[in-house]
């Protein structure tokens, strides 16, 4: 086998959806709150992923009366949540550039909540996960919950208390996205299975490897990068369902360069160079093989998804650690890749209800996790560290994306100084901005022929990729038209597991 240039994240989609790159939407609860907190005059502002270098820090600062934090994208400062009334506590936090809200519950008292909500109500099409600007845990019900079921979760989430969790349904049904699009294929005794690639990383052997979601690596051994084509990639680990939705697929043929990037079309890609933990509030950008480029805002972290079994009619496939979003996704992006503009990695598409007309809540699994779970650096050997390496840095407080290479723990405290300007958090990497006036007309080329997407061309220069559709890295057929939603041209696969 001749050596391949892995793309990531997009296996021969067709066409990307326009995203606009920051939709900063404030709203009127959070000034509110910070104006309570004392202002937000002497805050640092800061990039999502330097706020979540601070949070981190500042986690370990405050101890128990740290109650989590988010990212207030329309002033770009980090809101902490305290439940201790020490001056010094607040005056800590203050001092490293955050804005203070002092709240009722803590972060025992809301993971507390989270295990009464596993031991009472692990049901079929429900999730939960702590909202730190609610400061509660958001339950979520799913079209499927009904008659008995939701009366057994409502007196759950009431048993609870109207100030330490909320109730909200979802118009979909939750569900992995395994199916449908163009991007990793693989043949099985149920028909064709399609996910996305992910991240390309490198295996603690040394081999070349990719990441993608652990429901897609349960479903299927080996893996082509075209519908018709021999296997390339063989898993090597799997976790679905249980403490993570993540797999490990090793390229079979040890010479393939798998570099460490996104490619967002129109002949562009994102650097990837670090993985870095997710902040609630920040903007992300997902891609995927079916739906192409999306981006949203991170809504909760630590989120418990049920989902229906798909071998069990009457079973949970429950998965948790994941983070929540308003990302949308459709079948066959699942394993595609999560990320920011300045180039952290930070998950895999796992799944969720709804799709890319109506929205609807995805999950993500965090790439932290499953990057020490399974041992693996990034591509490029940046496991979670900036330019100046400190790789595997990323270890459990997130503080993976210091500058030049800086962990986030040990002697810095949080204090101002820290602030990570330069390399940190893969900032400027690889064009992944489009300039201006290079945006894509609605049908210009890539240059595996698929028609380009109509109008998301990046104007003004703030979208990342432009309005062309990428080449076609699996040698799959280059005639697909560019709606975000066409199959390979050869056939149109449905894949079901």
């Amino acid at each position: 086998m001749p050596k391949r240039k892995a793309a990531i994240a997009v296996g021969g989609v067709a066409a990307l959806g326009a995203a606009a790159l920051l939709l900063p939407n404030a709203n009127a609860s959070q000034d509110k709150d910070n104006a309570t907190a004392g202002g937000t005059a002497d805050a640092r502002t800061l990039k999502a992923g330097d706020a979540s270098d601070l949070a981190a820090q500042l986690q370990k600062i405050l101890g128990d009366a740290f109650a989590g934090s988010y990212y207030d994208s329309g002033k770009q400062q980090l809101v902490v949540n305290v439940v201790s009334g020490d001056d010094n506590v607040i005056v800590q936090a203050k001092q490293a550039g955050a804005v203070v809200r002092q709240v009722e519950n803590s972060t025992a008292e809301l993971k507390a909540a989270a295990r009464t909500l596993k031991t009472k109500a692990t049901i079929p099409g429900t999730s939960w996960a702590v909202d730190p600007r609610t400061n509660k845990v958001i339950v979520t019900a799913d079209s499927t919950v009904t008659g008995a079921k939701w009366d057994k979760l409502e007196s759950t989430v009431q048993g609870l208390g109207s100030g330490t969790a909320t109730l909200k349904k979802s118009s979909g049904a939750f569900k992995t996205f395994v199916s449908g699009g163009d991007a990793i294929f693989s043949q099985t005794q149920g028909g064709n299975v399609r996910c996305s690639l992910g991240f390309n990383v490198t295996a603690s052997d040394g081999s070349p490897a990719f990441l993608t979601a652990g429901h897609c690596g349960v479903a299927a051994k080996d893996w082509s990068d075209s519908a018709t084509g021999q296997p390339i990639a063989t898993v090597d680990q799997a976790t679905f369902p249980g403490q993570g939705d993540f797999s490990l697929v090793k390229y079979n043929d040890a010479g393939t360069q798998a570099p460490s990037e996104v490619n967002v079309g129109n002949g562009q890609t994102v650097q990837i160079k670090q993985a870095a933990d997710a902040t609630v509030g920040a903007t992300v950008f997902r891609m995927g093989s079916t739906t192409g480029l999306h981006d949203g805002q991170v809504t909760g972290l630590d989120a418990t998804v049920n989902f229906q079994s798909e071998t069990d009619p009457g079973g949970v496939d429950t998965v948790t650690g994941l983070i929540q979003t308003n990302v949308c996704a459709e079948p066959g992006d699942s394993g595609g890749s999560l990320f920011t503009q300045d180039g952290n990695a930070l998950g895999l598409t796992s799944g969720g209800s709804g799709d890319c007309t109506s929205g609807g809540e995805t999950f993500f699994q965090p790439v932290t996790t499953a990057l020490q779970a399974t041992g693996a650096t990034l591509g490029d050997g940046g496991n979670g560290a900036g330019e100046g390496g400190n790789g595997g840095g990323q270890a459990a407080d997130g503080g993976q994306a210091g500058a030049g290479g800086q962990a986030a723990d040990g002697g810095q405290a949080g204090a101002g100084g820290q602030a990570a300007d330069g390399g940190q958090a893969g900032a400027g990497a690889g064009g992944q901005a489009a300039d201006g006036g290079q945006a894509g007309a609605g049908d210009q080329a890539g240059e595996g022929g698929h028609a380009g997407a109509g109008d998301q061309a990046g104007a003004g220069g703030d979208q990342i990729g432009g309005g062309a559709a990428p080449s076609d890295p699996a040698g799959s057929a280059g005639d697909q038209s560019g709606s975000g939603t066409a199959h390979d041209g050869s056939s149109s696969l449905t894949g079901t597991r």
